[in-house]
């Protein structure tokens, strides 16, 4: 584990989960051949040490950089307030949490279906009575990865209280 520079700002795994919790979306970061990462935004949902997205079936550069390498790095932001401090200081109060994990293509229909179900309950729970019709329809075109996590650190700049 790299030391954090700004330990005082350093929050634990558990606080860094939370957040992931509370997220919409991360930026997964994958290998390539290249010079620089492959970034890109996804949804995910957390289930114990785990967190699952899923993209088409039908491939592209983020599943054939996937399978070429599998370590990957997710970034989540929460609570994003810039703020201008009279006289002179322009600051962001922020928490945020980084993932270091292997991602695995699920195989198991069963831990898809599951796996999806848990990402629309977070993202959309009023419009889960639409769920085995979607499964139904879309489940063979769907690809669904599990990121196993090895490390999870969160940081937070917080409001300083007014006394």
């Amino acid at each position: 584990m790299y030391p954090m520079r700004r330990s005082d700002r350093e929050q634990g795994e558990e606080f860094a989960l939370s957040l992931i919790d509370h997220c919409s979306h991360g930026v997964m970061s994958i290998h390539t051949s290249e010079a620089f990462p492959y970034c890109l935004p996804l949804s995910f949902v957390r289930n114990g040490n785990c967190l699952y997205f899923h993209c088409a079936k039908a491939g592209g550069r983020k599943l054939d950089l996937l399978h070429a390498n599998p370590n990957v790095c997710i970034t989540f932001v929460g609570g994003d307030e810039p703020e201008f401090v009279a006289p002179n200081e322009y600051t962001t109060y922020f928490q945020s949490a980084i993932v270091t994990g292997t991602a695995v293509e699920v195989t198991d229909q069963e831990e898809m279906i599951e796996a999806l179900r848990l990402l629309c309950e977070k993202l959309m729970p009023e419009h889960m009575s639409g769920f085995s019709h979607a499964i139904q329809s879309t489940l063979a075109a769907t690809s669904v990865w599990r990121v196993d996590i090895a490390e999870a650190r969160g940081k937070q700049k917080k409001r300083p209280v007014n006394c």
